[in-house]
């Protein structure tokens, strides 16, 4: 008997619709502890009502105690565990369990698009594909995963790509890992190694800047005046900006506070290319810090770890290269 361990976090899945109104707001009861679903018959499940948020109201300090609580299970002989979360941070979620615990024990988030007592609620069905999936042997070693709409994908790269869709859930050039059919889980693709960093602590402020064109330096001058502890930047193109923001740059690279790039695109990764005034190579050699292969609030979750590993340096480089 696999024993399954179900943390629900609320979101749009623990929701119901006002049929008045039309709003959707968390129900006083979770609808899904009362749900009939079908589940393997070798699998027991022990579930948890943890939180009861909508995901705009989680904060990294929510997914330290998930990952506290995950932690907890695994040494308990836990066999995996399901998570239903609100889809709007749902990939943050997910990227940071997969960047702390890893691949411990098959770790499976899962939302809805449709609350409850919508025509069409998905909420069912994808909690369902979630604990088969979480429960199967070939999720071991799969590091951290999102099912929903029959996919299956890995945190590191999956995102929220439709504000409505039940088909939101996308992994950027690569495709999901994974299908859910009606009678078997499929996987398809191997994943890379990564490096996974254990925390006891998620603090620092790490604010997010989009680049656009005709940008200025008057905000990165003062974020620059700012108490924070590092800076994600979603650059244009491969990884380039606009001259003018160039200078408010260097006053916090000379504070040493780490500057991390990504690409402002849905596809391809940023790196060093284009060299010219404020182009890829001349923002490397100043110091700031290429992300190429995930998106602005994943990197920021990665910096934030690394910040509370105790990363600096070389070694604070490496990691948020990888």
């Amino acid at each position: 008997m696999k024993k399954i361990l179900i943390l629900h976090t609320g979101g749009t899945i623990a929701m119901r619709e006002n049929l008045l109104t039309g709003g959707v707001s968390p129900d006083v009861v979770n609808p899904l502890l009362d749900a009939e679903i079908e589940i393997p018959e070798d699998v027991d499940l022990v579930i948890e009502d943890i939180f009861n948020l909508p995901s705009p109201h989680i904060m990294p300090k929510h997914m330290l105690i998930l990952k506290n609580r995950i932690n907890e299970a695994y040494h308990l002989g836990f066999d995996g565990v399901v998570i239903t979360h609100g889809t709007d941070t749902l990939e943050e979620t997910a990227f940071f369990l997969d960047t702390t615990i890893g691949d411990k024990l098959p770790i499976v988030l899962t939302g809805a698009m449709r609350s409850s007592n919508e025509l069409g609620s998905d909420g069912l069905y994808n909690f369902e594909s979630a604990i088969r999936v979480a429960s199967c042997k070939e999720a071991n070693g799969k590091g951290v995963l999102v099912v929903m709409n029959d996919e299956i994908h890995s945190a590191r790269y999956v995102t929220k790509t439709h504000t409505t869709n039940v088909a939101t859930f996308r992994t950027p050039t690569l495709g999901p890992i994974g299908l859910v059919t009606k009678h078997r889980i499929l996987f398809m693709q191997e994943l890379l190694e990564t490096t996974r960093l254990d925390i006891t602590s998620v603090n620092g402020t790490i604010p997010i800047v989009k680049a656009y064109a005709g940008m200025q330096g008057d905000l990165l001058e003062a974020i620059a005046h700012t108490k924070v502890d590092g800076l994600v930047i979603e650059a244009l193109g491969a990884g380039n900006l606009p001259p003018q923001a160039v200078t408010a740059l260097k006053k916090l690279l000379v504070q040493k506070i780490p500057v991390v790039l990504v690409s402002r695109c849905f596809n391809g990764i940023a790196e060093p290319v284009y060299d010219y005034e404020g182009g890829g190579k001349e923002l490397a050699n100043m110091g700031i810090i290429f992300c190429n292969s995930i998106n602005s609030q994943k990197a920021r979750i990665k910096l934030l770890i690394a910040l509370n590993h105790g990363l600096k340096d070389q070694s604070l480089i490496s990691f948020i290269t990888q």
